[in-house]
């Protein structure tokens, strides 16, 4: 599922015209990144959590060349999944 097939599905199951669902969507997924960014944990219980690890920079290799390179310090987000999906998944997965 892509954003405008989620978009669509919200629209579908609800009151909402397509303008209002695709509004939902993005400030639901802005809220997000935005507490992300801020350095925040976001934890939607049942289904998963968001969560940033920063990474300390680094001497690596260019491939090619074999040239040493500076790589600098990065934040990257990550995604756990709950307890709750992980079993609904298994779940469904177990009945085909």
């Amino acid at each position: 599922m892509n954003k405008l097939e989620l978009i669509h599905q919200l629209q579908t199951q609800t009151k909402l015209n397509k303008k209002e669902a695709a509004e939902v969507v993005n400030l639901f997924f802005e809220t997000i990144a935005d507490s992300l960014a801020n350095g925040d944990r976001v934890e939607i219980r049942g289904l998963c959590s968001f969560y940033v690890k920063e990474y300390q920079s680094y001497i690596g290799r260019n491939p090619k060349t074999g040239e040493q390179v500076e790589i600098p310090a990065k934040r990257l987000p990550f995604f756990k999944c709950g307890k709750e999906l992980r079993e609904m998944i298994n779940k469904k997965h177990s009945k085909k």
